[in-house]
């Protein structure tokens, strides 16, 4: 169920690659999200919106090479941290591929963002979409079950990395009271 836009200079691709490039960026997310890429369903709420940005610039002149951006972006709880980086890594190559250039070359040129929308901020279909929801409909009670896992796990990260924050922090205030004669 990913939304994925991607930015992609006019010109950049053969118009055969890039309709390759869109089939291979879809499979790639539905994956990276832990389901099965040739599910039709989950196919069918699979969209790529491509946007032309009529000029690209690095350094503050136009960009010799074509400069490609891909935001996936999906429910709250689907990405950890390993699935973002095989991702990022993944959509670099099937860029490359579509170019045909090497990764390392197109690595240079290319930013890949892995957006989680916050739960109870997905809107679909004229609702509030969430992510047990979403699940339940590519799979019944199981896949239900499973959002609601993925998202409650992800929610122990982000506090588990706040109570973190907090007692380094309270660590580093002690460390600088002055010592007691």
């Amino acid at each position: 169920m990913p939304m994925i836009d991607v930015f992609i200079p006019e010109g950049a691709l053969a118009a055969g690659a890039e309709a390759s490039l869109m089939n291979e960026l879809t499979e790639i997310l539905i994956r990276h999200e832990g389901l099965d890429p040739q599910n039709a369903r989950v196919r069918d709420v699979s969209w790529i919106f491509v946007h032309r940005p009529a000029a690209v610039y690095r350094a503050g002149a136009p960009a010799a090479a074509p400069i490609y951006r891909v935001v996936p972006s999906v429910p709250e709880g689907q990405y950890t941290d390993a699935a973002r980086a095989s991702l990022v890594k993944e959509v670099v190559a099937a860029l490359a591929r579509a170019e045909g250039t090497p990764a390392e070359e197109v690595a240079k040129r290319a930013w890949v963002f892995p957006t989680e929308i916050d739960d109870g901020c997905w809107g679909g279909r004229g609702a509030v979409r969430r992510l047990p929801e979403i699940m339940e409909s590519f799979g019944g009670e199981t896949f239900r079950t499973l959002g609601e896992k993925r998202l409650a796990h992800k929610r122990r990260r982000d506090a588990a990395k706040i109570l973190e924050a907090a007692a380094q922090s309270i660590l580093d205030d002690l460390s600088e009271l002055p010592s007691r004669p």
